[in-house]
């Protein structure tokens, strides 16, 4: 406790507080002084006595029993302060804007840069004395970077990351083919092909489809822009201008994103038309753990729901769940993105191949304005992103960790997501108020682009052409829906 007191005053009354990114340059002198003040305005170094900390969690990480070991253990350091923290009991995606001013929302929050930064230009959230924390210099700037935000014309940190979130390959190593070794593996590097360029995985999807099985290799619902969007910005698409700050200046159709809603075109029509809509979101657990599905694109977070439904599945088998358990985690694998052709043909061979590109976000805590403890919140946030909880969390949950200490310890999955984040193969969800509107008119056109795989007679997008029109319409709407219809 001691030294938490201690470095929340040091890091209060330091020059340059706030202003460790590598990205942001020096304050003045005077902008300094008045970050101090604020910051001391809010969090005097004094903990406060017996209070609760209501904490809105991630769903997953309360069902996985992560949360409940975070609170006990932050509960036993503090217990001789009276500080309780409790599950705010409300839903993951609870509006804080709504139940902050009526005394409803929580303490502490577990959400998106772009969830938690919604609220900063309402104040809801209360900035952070960021280098007070230990978790400060283990965390990369580029992570940082997302909850920064200009305050009355100074730099602040509105959150601490804690996680790396971003799309990542899921499939089951014994649905391989057995001779893929010799037939699957040109490049001779002992990684199936399938798993390391979309062309084969198209291929090897299409053959699944044309054996009569009723199985698929790769499925996705293609309407959940999350996944969907990373192949447009692969092929020079972008959501907003200036590094996707300028709300003014939209950019899905930029460059030659049609090619990226090419490839989602072609690779709808080896999957079934649960790819409108997000049925296959939800039941891609199941569908992967009885075999109907391959592979899938999803967050690294939701690791252990697979495992739980594989587990189940080969205790129907007959296994205990021990044994069950044990071959549910050696055939369940988790891939970095294939690589893309570079012509945008899924059907070319020996393709020049580039990296795929992805939306990202980067999940961390944040404290409630409303809160009548901004002390003891603190506390639970430096707690929560020791190196230790963190460690803890991954195991759990399978995360991808914001400490890079925490993601060398881990390695694996979590050394590629570090090294996408920093080549920039990892586009961080904007961070601004405006990223709202972006959701429904791209979710609209991914919808309608896999339905066009299923059409007959009255297919829309039968050209690089209709798709690039289909594109600008979006942003079209995107730049309405910020500047004009909500005005």
């Amino acid at each position: 406790m001691k030294r938490f007191i201690c470095l929340l005053l040091v890091a209060l009354l330091s020059v340059g507080q706030l202003t460790g990114c590598t990205s942001t340059e020096a304050l003045d002198e005077k902008d300094t002084s008045d970050q101090t003040n604020a910051l001391k305005s809010i969090y005097n170094g004094e903990l406060e006595k017996n209070v609760t900390i209501r904490v809105l969690e991630n769903d997953t990480a309360i069902e996985q029993g992560y949360f409940k070991q975070l609170i006990d253990a932050f509960n036993e350091k503090y217990k001789d302060y009276g500080i309780v923290a409790v599950d705010a009991n409300m839903d993951q995606r609870s509006n804080l804007a709504d139940d902050g001013p009526y005394g409803y929302g929580p303490d502490v929050l577990y959400q998106a840069n772009d969830s938690i930064m919604k609220y900063v230009k309402g104040k809801h959230i209360y900035p952070i004395p960021a280098e007070s924390l230990g978790s400060f210099s283990q965390i990369p700037a580029n992570a940082w970077d997302a909850y920064k935000s200009e305050v009355d014309g100074k730099t602040y940190y509105m959150g601490v990351p804690v996680n790396v979130q971003t799309s990542m390959l899921f499939y089951r190593k014994d649905m391989l083919p057995k001779d893929w070794e010799t037939k699957w593996d040109n490049n001779k590097n002992q990684m199936p092909d399938m798993v390391e360029n979309w062309n084969s995985l198209y291929k090897y999807s299409k053959s699944i489809v044309e054996s009569g099985t009723g199985k698929y290799g790769y499925m996705r619902s293609l309407y959940d822009v999350y996944f969907s969007s990373g192949f447009l910005f692969s092929y020079g698409g972008y959501i907003f201008g200036d590094h996707n700050t300028n709300p003014k200046e939209v950019g899905l159709s930029a460059g030659n994103a049609e090619v990226g809603a090419n490839v989602l075109l072609k690779l709808a029509s080896v999957m079934n038309e649960e790819s409108i809509d997000d049925s296959i979101t939800v039941n891609g657990y199941s569908k992967i753990a009885d075999g109907t599905y391959f592979a899938t694109m999803t967050t690294p977070d939701v690791y252990t729901l697979f495992i739980k439904e594989l587990t189940l599945e080969y205790e129907k088998q007959g296994k205990s769940t021990e044994e069950a358990k044990a071959l549910a985690e050696e055939n369940l694998v988790v891939a970095g993105l294939p690589m893309l052709p570079a012509s945008g043909d899924l059907t070319e061979e020996n393709p020049e191949l580039i990296p795929q590109k992805a939306m990202g976000g980067i999940n961390g805590y944040a404290i409630s304005a409303y809160t009548k403890a901004p002390n003891a919140s603190l506390a639970f946030v430096e707690f929560a992103t020791s190196y230790e909880m963190i460690m803890k969390r991954q195991g759990l949950l399978g995360s991808i960790p914001a400490r890079s200490d925490a993601a060398k310890a881990v390695g694996g999955v979590s050394e590629i997501v570090f090294n996408n984040l920093n080549e920039g193969n990892i586009v961080v969800m904007p961070s601004i108020t405006e990223m709202v509107q972006v959701w429904s008119p791209t979710e609209t056109f991914f919808t309608d682009l896999a339905k066009d795989a299923f059409r007959r007679s009255d297919k829309k997008y039968t050209s690089l052409e209709a798709l690039k029109s289909g594109l600008k319409l979006v942003d079209q709407q995107i730049y309405d829906a910020i500047h004009t219809l909500s005005n």
